[in-house]
């Protein structure tokens, strides 16, 4: 299983399908104004594109790792790329919005098992010692995705049909179907465990009716009573859920690893934290191109320094998180997120360019640090036997979180929009301006959620990074 040949190209495997994801994703994004006109839709009301991708993945996600166990690594990371390129390949033969928001929910349902495998496998394949430079090669492409998707994105867009940009996963997909199929590693469980379907029904229905929610309450398609009922139901399904999970055996998200304080804050306080940043790869799109006049491969090269001060921020983040630690880290850089999110009310027609970019940049660097110091704290006190799970609740509750972001900015822009036209270039450059503002004053209260920890809460994560950097 572990021969040099496979511990070679296995990361290859993982690191093509990160990057077809992360390409979609964000060419998804910049899209948006495009796809909307040539559905003969409001941009803000395809919101549901976005959100039910990120949904699917959180409801999926929590079935990845015991169909890996029971299937293998290898038949379900294949099945998984082929049903993101065949699902790929429907979002480009969409004809309205409805089919467009079934192909993309099950693009999330390939996405949802092809990511989390082929994590397992590298953890599998490698050891300890080799895992830091293994995991470190996959995230590459995952980064370089969203580098280049806007602007691919943008350039599809402005010389050719919105089509287009989900058709270009079909050569990516079938290069991971081929690398997969030569040098993915085939581990099953030890031990089958039964599937928690009942968990898997009230967790996943609650989850979607809840996000379903936001997304349409802001275009009074139901009237209060009935969106406050199914609000009850919503929060039900996931309270019958947190009751059965302490019943059951074998739980689909064991809560009970939330009495670990650091993966409680990490978790509770990136959830938080997510809802105000979620939706600024929505909105900014729609701010460039609907707010600024801006074309569509314009509106894309503007995104690219958020993936790359991203990038940039991988390389100090460990120092900075091992001189300061993750208590002051968190609080810090959560407000200074908060502060650049409200800076972008400030961007007009007559902003420099040089300005917008700086902003990016300063976003892209705040919210490389904070995803890297939630996500590791997560793990720092989590006993060996227990790291699969808690990588699965994490997860989960980040793409749940993503996809409230998302609906939650949307809700809010149009809000402040009210009854104006979406035409109405001066009227949507106030609503996202305000929609900024509050999502920026959201993001830096959520930077209470981080007080609770200690000052040597994620230490000894903290100076193993440290050592493995000085090695290097």
């Amino acid at each position: 299983m572990n021969s040099p040949t496979v511990k070679t190209y296995l990361p290859w495997v993982v690191a093509v399908a990160l990057f077809m994801e992360g390409l979609d994703t964000t060419i998804v994004n910049t899209a948006v104004p495009a796809i909307a006109e040539g559905l003969q839709v409001t941009p803000l009301s395809l919101k549901a594109v976005v959100t039910s991708y990120i949904l699917s993945l959180a409801v999926c996600i929590p079935v990845s790792g015991w169909m890996a166990d029971r299937y293998g690594t290898r038949r379900v990371f294949s099945v998984a790329v082929s049903v993101f390129t065949v699902a790929s390949i429907l979002c480009g033969l969409a004809q309205n919005a409805p089919m467009l928001v079934a192909g993309r929910i099950l693009q999330g349902v390939g996405a949802a098992m092809m990511m989390p495998v082929g994590r397992l496998a590298i953890i599998r394949t490698f050891p300890k010692a080799e895992l830091l430079r293994a995991m470190n090669f996959v995230i590459i492409p995952a980064l370089i995705g969203p580098l280049l998707g806007p602007t691919v994105g943008g350039l599809i867009v402005h010389w050719l049909s919105w089509h287009y940009i989900f058709f270009i996963n079909v050569p990516v997909g079938l290069m991971a179907l081929w690398l997969a199929h030569r040098y993915m590693p085939d581990y099953h469980g030890d031990a089958r465990r039964p599937l928690d379907v009942v968990g898997l029904v009230l967790f996943g229905s609650g989850a979607a009716l809840l996000s379903w929610l936001l997304e349409i309450f802001g275009e009074h398609q139901l009237d209060t009573t009935s969106a406050a009922l199914l609000l009850l139901l919503s929060l039900g399904l996931l309270a019958a859920y947190a009751w059965h999970s302490r019943e059951t055996a074998h739980p689909l998200l064991r809560l009970a690893l939330f009495r670990v304080r650091t993966f409680r804050v990490s978790v509770v306080g990136g959830f938080i934290t997510r809802l105000g940043v979620g939706g600024m790869p929505f909105l900014l799109p729609l701010l460039y191109q609907l707010g600024l006049g801006m074309p569509a491969w314009q509106s894309g090269l503007l995104m690219m320094p958020v993936a790359a001060a991203a990038m940039g921020m991988k390389l100090i983040a460990s120092r900075v998180l091992a001189r300061f630690g993750y208590r002051r880290v968190l609080t810090v850089n959560t407000v200074m997120i908060g502060v650049v999110l409200g800076l972008f009310s400030l961007v007009t027609p007559a902003t420099p360019i040089f300005l917008i970019v700086l902003l990016g940049l300063a976003l892209g660097f705040f919210n490389s640090l904070q995803y890297t110091s939630m996500n590791s704290m997560a793990y720092a006190d989590i006993d060996t036997p227990d790291s699969s799970m808690a990588s699965t609740i994490a997860s989960s509750m980040q793409q749940m979180s993503m996809s409230f972001g998302l609906a939650g900015g949307s809700l809010i822009a149009g809000w402040y929009l009210g009854d104006l036209p979406q035409t109405d270039r001066v009227a949507v450059t106030a609503a996202l301006h305000y929609a900024f503002l509050t999502l920026g004053a959201m993001t830096a209260l959520s930077s209470l959620s981080f007080w609770s920890l200690h000052p040597g809460d994620g230490e000894s994560v903290s100076r193993g990074i440290r050592r493995v950097t000085e090695q290097a």
